[in-house]
């Protein structure tokens, strides 16, 4: 097989690039090692930043997004048993964020590509990259028994952290920064009204950090931050319910609706970016290259990001003969990434209770917080990261 681009991943980003591309009129192909319905069960982040609804509209896969997304205006802080609201919108000259479900947004990017009869490739076995450092790179894969080999001019690797495309990369031709954190978080999802429609809470308790979110009006999402070492089993839904509520303000805790959980899980929290993000023909993008803590929901968007700057790069490739977005992709892409990676570290060192944390930690946790509800100027910093950096 010979395509143009050979996308190995398909998550968010590998099928929102091959939308891109394919509207662009650059041929490609998608590779996945999971089967569809595995890749649409992960149940993951579900705020978007502007930057990631308008590449849905450049994507022409918008329209459900806009109808059964709830835009976000404000987030609140709690901590000492009362609530702060930032006021996002306010604050920064307009701008939101806005309610979808990962599912809902691979749903809609997995509808498109069928309905175009674009080439897919789900259940790929031994799947392997090579020649990237050259001319000719190739995807190989195994599939019904048979291998097979894709040929194309340059690989993108959307296939995550656990992906072939950034473990074949040589170990000297590429840098890792990591930061591991002491705890994870238990998530429930339940279909119940959201306790804040309009708001997501980010609650500081001397329990520990607990968040309220949502994926829709009739579908919610919490967190509450766990030690590394329980386990879901050691969770049932009544325990969860009664941990969240002593982890918020009572008032709000009074307004939780409570119901049985469709998922549950623990996800251990950590930062991790590979520099650089190019290597010859191969580029990585989303998971393959970094990793966020959940707090400030920028995993998913950054995304988005990559997938901005390495479209638009290889759009101009083949369009105008020009190689400039291509050289300046990995620079242009870990710009952002490092600034999401701060602001990440940031809120998650702003939120939780740490195993080690003295009475000065807590301390000087508690005056961070303080200042920044009534300070504008910290108010504003924070608004104006959390709806996402302009590119």
């Amino acid at each position: 097989m010979r395509t143009q681009v050979a996308i190995v991943g398909a998550g968010p980003s590998g099928l929102l690039l091959g939308q891109l591309l394919h509207r662009a009129g650059i041929d490609n192909v998608i590779v996945e090692r999971q089967g569809a319905d595995y890749v649409l069960g992960r149940i993951r982040a579900g705020i978007l930043e502007q930057v990631t609804v308008n590449l849905m509209d450049e994507a022409g896969v918008g329209a459900r997004l806009h109808r059964e997304g709830v835009v976000h205006h404000a987030i609140d802080l709690a901590f000492d048993g009362r609530r702060h609201p930032i006021d996002v919108h306010g604050l920064t000259g307009g701008k939101v964020v806005t309610a979808y479900g990962q599912t809902e947004l691979t749903h809609d990017l997995m509808d498109a590509r069928r309905d175009e009869n674009l080439p897919t490739v789900y259940e790929a076995q031994d799947v392997a990259v090579s020649g990237f450092d050259g001319t000719r790179p190739q995807v190989q894969y195994r599939k019904d028994g048979q291998l097979h080999t894709i040929d194309c001019d340059f690989i993108a690797g959307c296939d995550g952290f656990h992906g072939v495309c950034r473990a074949s990369v040589p170990r000297d031709a590429i840098r890792e920064y990591e930061k591991v954190y002491p705890f994870g978080w238990l998530g429930l999802l339940a279909d119940v009204p959201p306790v804040s429609p309009h708001a997501i809470v980010y609650a500081n308790s001397e329990r520990g950090f607990a968040l309220c979110s949502m994926r829709s009006l009739v579908r919610s999402r919490y967190y509450v931050q766990v030690p590394l070492a329980d386990k879901v089993e050691d969770w049932g839904d009544d325990r969860f319910w009664d941990e969240l509520r002593r982890r918020i303000d009572p008032e709000l805790a009074e307004r939780v609706v409570t119901g049985p959980s469709i998922e549950k899980s623990i996800a251990p929290l950590r930062s991790f970016v590979a520099e650089p993000l190019r290597f010859g023909r191969l580029f990585l993008a989303g998971d393959a290259g970094h990793i966020v803590p959940p707090t400030g929901a920028k995993g998913l968007n950054l995304a988005a990001s990559d997938v901005k700057y390495l479209s638009t790069a290889l759009i101009e490739h083949y369009r105008e003969r020009s190689d400039t977005g291509i050289d300046h992709y990995s620079d242009r892409a870990l710009r952002r990434i490092w600034k999401a990676e701060r602001f990440s570290w940031w809120l998650t060192s702003l939120l939780h209770r740490f195993p080690e944390q003295s009475v000065f930690d807590q301390r000087i946790q508690e005056a961070e917080l303080d200042y920044v509800v009534h300070s504008r100027a910290a108010s504003t910093a924070l608004a104006e990261n959390y709806v996402g950096l302009p590119l």
